[in-house]
């Protein structure tokens, strides 16, 4: 009976062994995937930020607001074609997506106006008189525009020049 019972001694010592290597391993595996549970939640949370990041750029730009410059610019070329007198007359329009930009554009339309008198006067015939001359000079004409708008400490600056008629003589 003394073998039985140091077998049953045994016996109770090993189940208590295997009893504490299985909770050491439980623990282990909690720990583990407890772990990977939060750099799983930590790493989605980043995606989905960025997903809205994404969708506040997609929302911020704004719809077109346009204004229109009154008076037609009339000027003649400095440099003349062949001798010959030639006018050049142009209407326009600019487009921005915010209104204190266009605020500031029709505050400052003297001013503009001054600039672009200046920009077009400058202009030769023969130059215009092509598809890329008048690209150029419409490129020009928003270049000049926004340096007035800077010049007077204006956040934001116009997108586009819109030439709604341009008439050479």
């Amino acid at each position: 009976m003394a073998e039985k019972i140091d077998d049953i001694d045994l016996s109770e010592e090993g189940d208590g062994k295997s009893k504490k290597m299985i909770i050491i391993i439980a623990v282990v595996v909690l720990a583990l995937a407890g772990a990977g549970g939060w750099f799983f939640l930590a790493g989605g949370g980043d995606e989905a930020a960025e997903g809205e990041a994404a969708k506040e750029v997609i929302q911020v730009k704004q719809t077109p607001i346009y204004a229109t410059v009154d008076k037609a610019f009339v000027v003649n070329f400095a440099d003349q074609s062949n001798n010959e007198v030639r006018y050049l007359q142009i209407k326009l329009k600019v487009m921005a997506r915010d209104q204190a930009v266009i605020d500031a554009f029709t505050l400052n339309t003297p001013a503009i106006q001054h600039e672009l008198l200046i920009l077009f006067f400058d202009q030769k015939y023969d130059a215009l008189n092509t598809q890329e001359g008048k690209s150029a000079l419409k490129e020009q004409s928003l270049s000049t525009i926004n340096k007035v708008l800077k010049a007077e400490q204006t956040e934001g600056e116009l997108e586009a020049v819109y030439f709604t008629s341009l008439i050479m003589q």
